[in-house]
């Protein structure tokens, strides 16, 4: 008899026995669901098939068939169908029995490969079969199986039938009604089963059309699928599902997730929006951190699948899944790396995070690999972006040598290696360690450098295009294959690459290389690199860090010529920025166009184009069209602007960052250079005392650029100077200048806004009356530092101190274009359509014939001082008919935060020494001193973190990866200031004090030399007496007539007498001056009278004086401290001497070498000791140099010659 209660109780464990696949209780079910359920004959039925075809499949598969797709010729189960249609059509009261029947039929045809049939029988949905149907909760387990076998073989189908389309809407129909349905932690074996085909066929379909089609990355739902197998896996994985195979007729798993982490990096890399479909929308981050995440999280999960089921291979085996992984981790590094992508959107430990989980990836891969040189390339690349040099050059000698090895075995055996890099990819990394080594590293660094572009040269030379390598010389190797064969191997970018990295490398090498009589063929092999790089041969795309370098190398030969030439056509040229947002963030080209603009600035400062300059300076600023793109809506601490318009402008703006803020150090230094040089431009054209009140902008945009430092950036309140326009203008004046300014023709202030004829008087200062009253023409040279004086006062003092407007006015014209120097004026070259004059060549060394004397340099010292010039180089083998940025070689290096901070350190006191420099020259010697104490308070800083540092890496004389200057350098540039300020305060001997300090801590300082130098020939010349022992009285004006001229000072006087009281006299005067005899002094007395310097900023009137090496007569007794007249002969040419040997070395480093302030004070010493032909010769080259010496130094430019 049925039993309603038994009926329900066998159909529940009906149920349970197919989800769990207990195929094998089903016939005994059946039988008593049919017995106490006799109205249940369809799912007794379904229940029957459906075991039936599980065993059919179940035996195709022992037969090492196809699983699921297996053809099985089986009557009986072809003959269930009819009796399956007959039931479903029968069955009115229980839909989900009907709805399983349905299915069953539509599988049974799927297995007879009767798709069309399948198809046709197969259901939708349960909720749109059954759209009246309100209580879906109560579904049985098996109606979901079920419904999730017919949406996937549905699918199948259409997938089959090329209705590919289809079958990804008929899986998205289904995914949101089934979203539940893997999401239960007690799912039975059938329904993880179903499941997993469902969402691995989804996957694979889906990513399988986005391959083919991208455009399907920017729908919102495409990783729809992805998300939902992640959840799935969330929910069930285990020990079961570690990874492989998950069940029959399945992709593997890990499969699945490497297309997922195809398809996330593809959005990323293709900067596409983040799709929402089917993920959990958050609030609080952004978009882009909810990628980041989200690939992170994917990236994990694939990485342990992978590297768990891949063991270490053999020799000859390959692991391209391995290989293929570690190239899509890398292209995402790149892209989150970059400059595109903000600190903040990389989440917690923002780039240094990132930087350490790839290199930890990295490592993890090369255990699955052997011999792998893309991971060594990749270890390279990621070391150098966290500053960790050492360990990065490590890597890439080790990925050079087994390139170098693979390349000569494949060349021997004829049989390619996959794994090996091609000879692009090896030639690129080389150029990038090259630039690596040439911008972080110093000398070592650049001895290296050259090394490797010895063999970069070669395998240029090797692999280039044929007709360039015949061209140069180049003999054809006895290869198997014509040379012809390689031609296309190498993209033509990359060759150019090849020639600028060899470029560099052999100007960085000319800078620091101590062989001088080497420099100039070194320099010329750059040039000719460089300009190889940007010939036509190369499709004539110029890369911008060769035309820098390039420009750079014509600055510092003094070619000024083709160095504007060549700087304004990179700046007029057509610009491309398709494509590199990505990588190199917003406003990329205006950014890197900034060292540009500040060498075109320097340029034409040298030819004495101060307001073109200028407006150079400004136009770096003014091409991102608005102030605020660059510091975005922070204050710059400056106060000069309202409340009311802060509060305007942060309602306008919001409070959005700017792009210093996403900026190296590297490029906010340049920003602060180019400012420095607008005020070194302001001094000239204005006087020191407008660019004293306009020194505060360094102090105001120093904080924006580099945040708080720990130091107080104000001067005493007490020593502020006068106001003039120039404290009154805002920074946005200041720096970007006011748009009413540009329209104005007339020649104007470079600081403020009232129009200057270029034919009258500037505004007289107390200076620029001083010096127009009392210095005459004189040849002007510039210092290191932007110091600089007259030849009188350099003759003086020899202090070498920045050149004062009126000075300058005043000295030597190097370029009169209203005048004639006469003789002496050398054939103007036209450029632009108007008359300047370029550096010296030797065609016109020599005068006209007016000149008594042929003064034309020895053809030995011009070879040692590289005097030999060409004033028009020949740039017709370089084209540039589109300028861009290459790929960046080097990633975005993030320093570590200490060592950011000891560079921003070094740059303040930069800052503070030139706010020094304008003080003094304005003879503001207080607020001068102040300066240079703020610095050296922030150096006694440096000092004591170097000393405290218990690891050992940090050197004060060193200096370390990526620091322009070491702390012992720092040291010497503020004593090297306080001579500077000594020698604008006349006491020489004091600032001979502090040069040699300086030199104590570097003996290189080349501003420190010439200094030194300059007071030692003074004292050998007898022009700087020594300091007497007691103070003198200056009677030389004395009168008996007019007793207000007798002064004495009572309170000296009295401690005088009060101290001879005390203790007795004791001789302090230099050894070897004895006392003169009566005749002597009756001599001397009539010799005539001249000032001289005696060492405590007065002069006295004494005689010329001898300098016997012992007393006058053969007398040894020493004479009185009061009637010693000079130093002995053997002190004298000591001094001499050693100044000699000062300038002599400093003038063959690569520091000094361009100085003409060096050679200027070495010409001095040939002088003094007769030496006349070295003399001129010296002069000559100093001349040469000071005609083409910029406002400042071109070392101010940045590190060396890499953008």
């Amino acid at each position: 008899m049925p039993d309603a209660v038994k009926a329900a109780n066998y159909i529940r464990q009906l149920d349970e026995a197919r989800c769990e696949e207990n195929w094998d209780a089903v016939p005994e079910l059946v039988r008593k669901v049919r017995k106490h359920a006799p109205d249940r004959s369809c799912l007794v039925l379904t229940a029957e098939t459906e075991a039936a075809i599980t065993k059919a499949i179940y035996k195709a598969a022992s037969a090492e068939r196809p699983s699921t797709a297996a053809s099985i010729a089986n009557p009986e189960l072809a003959s269930q169908v009819p009796k399956l249609v007959a039931e479903i059509e029968k069955e009115e009261n229980f839909p989900e029995d009907k709805f399983q029947a349905k299915v069953c039929a539509g599988w049974l045809q799927w297995v007879l490969k009767e798709y069309h049939l399948a198809l046709a029988r197969l259901p939708r949905n349960f909720d749109q079969e059954y759209p009246l149907y309100d209580n879906l909760e109560t579904l049985s387990e098996w109606t979901k199986v079920c419904a999730l076998k017919s949406t996937y073989l549905r699918a199948n189908c259409l997938a089959r039938d090329g209705q590919r389309d289809a079958a990804l809407e008929a899986f998205a129909s289904a995914l949101p009604s089934l979203s539940g349905v893997w999401g239960t932690q007690n799912a039975h074996q059938q329904l993880r089963y179903w499941a997993e085909l469902f969402l691995t066929e989804y996957c694979m379909l889906a990513n399988q059309g986005m391959r083919e089609n991208g455009q399907l990355l920017s729908d919102p739902n495409c990783l729809a699928p992805f998300r939902a197998w992640a959840k799935y896996w969330a929910a069930t994985k285990g020990p079961s599902l570690a990874g492989g195979y998950g069940f029959r007729g399945s992709v593997p798993r890990r499969q699945v997730w490497s297309e997922y982490y195809y398809t996330i990096s593809e959005i990323l890399q293709q900067d596409l929006p983040f799709p929402t479909g089917y993920s959990s929308i958050s609030t609080e981050s952004s978009a882009r951190n909810q990628l980041r995440a989200e690939l992170k999280k994917v990236e994990t999960i694939y990485q342990g699948l992978l590297f768990t089921e891949t063991r270490f291979p053999k020799a000859d085996e390959e692991r391209a899944e391995v290989e293929e992984f570690v190239k899509r981790v890398m292209q995402n590094w790149t892209v989150l790396n970059g400059r595109g992508w903000k600190e903040h959107d990389l989440g917690v430990g923002g780039r240094d995070s990132l930087s350490h989980g790839v290199l930890d990836t990295l490592y993890g891969a090369a255990a699955k690999t052997y011999h792998s040189t893309a991971i060594l390339r990749h270890l390279f690349t990621v070391h150098v972006a966290v500053a960790e040099f050492d360990l990065a050059f490590m890597s890439f000698d080790s990925y050079l040598e087994l390139v170098k090895k693979g390349k000569a075995r494949v060349e021997k055996t004829g049989h390619p290696e996959p794994a090996l890099d091609s000879d692009a990819t090896m030639l690129e990394t080389i150029c990038a360690c090259i630039t690596a080594l040439c911008r972080y590293g110093g000398r070592d660094a650049a001895e290296k450098a050259l090394k490797l572009a010895s063999e970069l040269q070669s395998m240029v030379e090797r692999l280039g295009p044929a007709h360039s390598r015949l061209e140069d010389g180049f003999k054809p190797l006895k290869e198997d294959r014509p040379l012809s064969a390689v031609q296309d191997d190498v993209p033509l970018h990359i060759l150019a690459l090849s020639w600028q990295a060899i470029g560099i490398a052999h100007a960085q090498w000319a800078r620091v290389t101590f062989d001088s009589e080497a420099r100039k063929q070194i320099q010329d092999e750059a040039i000719r690199c460089l300009r190889k790089a940007l010939s036509p041969e190369f499709e004539s795309v110029a890369n911008i860090s060769a035309v820098f370098a390039l420009g750079l190398l014509y600055a510092e030969q003094r070619k000024l010529t083709a160095a504007i030439d060549l700087v304004k056509t990179a700046l007029l040229t057509d610009k491309t920025t398709e494509g590199s947002e990505i990588y190199n963030g917003p406003y990329w080209r205006e950014r890197s166009l900034i060292p540009l603009w500040h060498l075109l600035a320097l340029l034409l400062s040298a030819r004495q184009e101060y307001m073109m300059a200028a407006r150079a300076c400004e136009g770096a600023f003014e091409q991102f069209k608005d102030p605020y793109v660059l510091f975005g809506g922070k204050s710059l601490n400056g106060g000069y602007r309202s409340d009311h318009l802060n509060q305007a402008e942060a309602e306008k703006f919001g409070v959005s960052d700017g792009l210093v803020d996403e900026m190296d150090d590297y490029e906010k230094e340049n920003i602060l250079e180019i400012k420095m040089t607008q005020l070194a431009i302001l001094e000239l054209v204005e006087g020191p005392a407008v660019a004293v009140n306009a020194s505060s902008e360094l102090l105001t945009l120093f904080p924006r650029l580099f945040g708080d430092v720990e130091e107080k950036l104000e001067l005493n309140p007490k020593a502020e100077p006068p106001k003039t326009a120039a404290t009154l203008r805002s920074f946005r004046g200041s720096v970007f200048g006011s748009r009413s300014e540009k329209s104005v023709k007339p020649r104007q202030s470079i600081i403020g806004n009232e129009t200057m004829s270029s034919a009258g008087p500037r505004p007289q200062t107390q200076q620029t009356i001083m010096s127009t009253t009392t210095v005459a023409p004189t040849i002007q040279v510039t210092s290191e530092h932007g110091d600089s004086r007259s030849s009188r006062a350099l003759r003086k003092s020899d202090s070498i101190t920045r050149r004062s407007e009126s000075g300058r006015r005043a000295s030597l014209r190097k370029r009169d274009r209203s005048g004639s120097r006469g003789g002496s004026q050398k054939p103007p070259s036209i450029v632009d359509g108007e008359r300047f004059f370029t550096p010296f060549d030797n065609e016109y060394f020599a005068f006209s014939s007016a000149t008594p004397l042929t003064l034309r340099p020895s053809e030995s010292f011009a070879s040692g001082a590289s005097s030999s010039r060409s004033r028009n180089p020949d740039t017709s083998g370089v084209s540039m008919g589109e300028v861009k940025s290459f790929p960046s070689l080097l990633p975005f290096v993030h320093f570590p935060v200490d060592h950011n901070k000891r560079k921003r350190k070094a740059m303040l006191v930069k800052v503070w020494l030139v706010i020094a420099g304008f003080y003094r020259r304005a003879q503001l010697f207080d607020d001068a001193q102040k300066a240079c104490l703020e610095g050296q308070k922030i150096v006694q800083a440096l000092e004591a973190e170097v000393a405290s540092d218990s690891s050992g890496t940090l050197s004060a004389r060193q200096t370390s990866w990526g620091q322009d200057k070491s702390v012992e350098e720092l040291v010497a540039d503020v004593w090297t200031e306080k001579g500077q300020l000594y020698l604008a305060k006349e006491t020489p001997y004091n600032a001979r004090a502090s040069f040699e300090s300086a030199l104590t801590h570097f003996p290189d300082h080349p501003l420190a030399i010439v200094g030194l130098s300059s007071i030692l020939m003074d004292m050998y010349s007898e022009k700087l007496l020594p300091p007497p022992a007691i103070p003198s009285l200056n009677i030389s004006n004395l009168s008996l007539d007019d007793p207000s001229n007798i002064h004495i000072d009572s309170k000296a006087s009295l401690i005088f007498q009060n101290e001879a009281d005390k203790f007795p006299t004791l001789p302090s005067v230099p050894l070897g001056l004895a006392k003169s005899s009566p005749e002597m002094s009756k001599t001397l007395g009539k010799l005539p009278k001249r000032p001289r310097m005696n060492g405590t900023g007065g002069s006295t009137l004494t005689s010329a004086p001898t300098s016997p090496v012992l007393g006058v007569g053969g007398s040894k007794e020493l004479p009185p401290s009061y009637e010693a007249t000079s130093l002995p002969l053997n002190d004298r040419l000591a001094a001499r001497d050693r100044a000699y040997g000062l300038l002599s070395g400093l003038t063959k480093l690569g520091s000094g070498w361009n100085y003409s302030e060096a050679w200027f004070a070495l010409a001095r010493a040939y002088e003094e000791s007769g030496q006349v032909d070295k003399a001129k010769d010296a002069l000559w080259w100093c001349v040469e140099l000071e005609d083409g010496n910029g406002v400042r130094e071109w070392t101010c430019l940045g590190s060396g010659y890499v953008l």
